[in-house]
């Protein structure tokens, strides 16, 4: 449980750095909270690309290129699959 909750805190730091639209303050909170959401239901980074670009596009109503999503939806993955091998 202790390490789900940490691997949730790299997940929102990773999201924030990332700052699609360049707020610059982090504004991300619903769409971060959905995309945490999105990653444990899919280890298919294409997938999980799809659907970051389309919680972004209904909060923001601009599209996020589909590699930018693909390639924060890999490093997500990554970070999802280094948690679940440290038991």
């Amino acid at each position: 449980m202790e390490s789900e909750m940490k691997t949730n805190l790299q997940f929102v730091d990773v999201l924030n750095e990332w700052d699609p639209f360049k707020l610059k303050n982090g504004n991300y909170d619903t769409e971060i909270a959905d995309t945490i959401q999105a990653i444990h239901e899919t280890d298919q980074p294409d997938l999980l690309a799809t659907r970051i670009q389309s919680i972004y596009e209904f909060s923001f109503e601009k599209i996020i290129p589909i590699d930018q999503c693909l390639k924060i939806a890999k490093e997500l993955l990554a970070i999802k699959d280094n948690d679940s091998c440290t038991i």
